[in-house]
């Protein structure tokens, strides 16, 4: 019963610190991140807590946890898709597609268009145009399936 209890208030504190976050105080999301991680860590807080620190520019603790996350979540495309976003964040474009790849053959995403239209921003980037395109349009197919 405790664990549920102690899980559920983790979850209210991942659930603030989004709040936080979408109305710009970006800061104390983090804080609430973390609590809610102390508390009771989740795959959705340490993700939320990436995309907040990512957003300060911290790019390397967020690729850091999101691996760790992509190791005990092997069905869940979101720690790979977070891992490509985060290295295309740091240029290293070829690095990321191969993340964004696996993120397209987890079992388990929503929404399932991100690791195909992440792919096609990087294609872009890199001036492949024709894969871009089959990539965008591969997103637009798996977020209207």
């Amino acid at each position: 019963m405790e664990d549920r209890q102690t899980l559920r208030r983790a979850t209210e504190l991942w659930r603030q610190g989004y709040r936080h976050q979408t109305g710009g105080n970006v800061d104390r999301a983090i804080e609430l991140y973390r609590q809610s991680i102390e508390l009771y860590p989740t795959a959705e807080a340490h993700t939320f807590l990436g995309w907040a620190m990512s957003f300060q520019g911290h790019l390397e603790r967020p690729r850091r946890s999101a691996f760790a996350r992509s190791r005990s979540m092997p069905s869940s495309a979101i720690p790979y898709n977070d891992i490509g976003v985060y290295l295309m964040q740091q240029d290293k474009l070829d690095e990321s597609i191969s993340w964004l790849e696996k993120a397209k053959q987890a079992k388990r995403y929503e929404p399932r268009q991100f690791p195909f239209l992440n792919l096609g921003r990087i294609y872009i980037r890199q001036g492949r145009w024709w894969e871009a395109l089959r990539e965008v349009r591969r997103g637009g197919a798996a977020g209207s399936a």
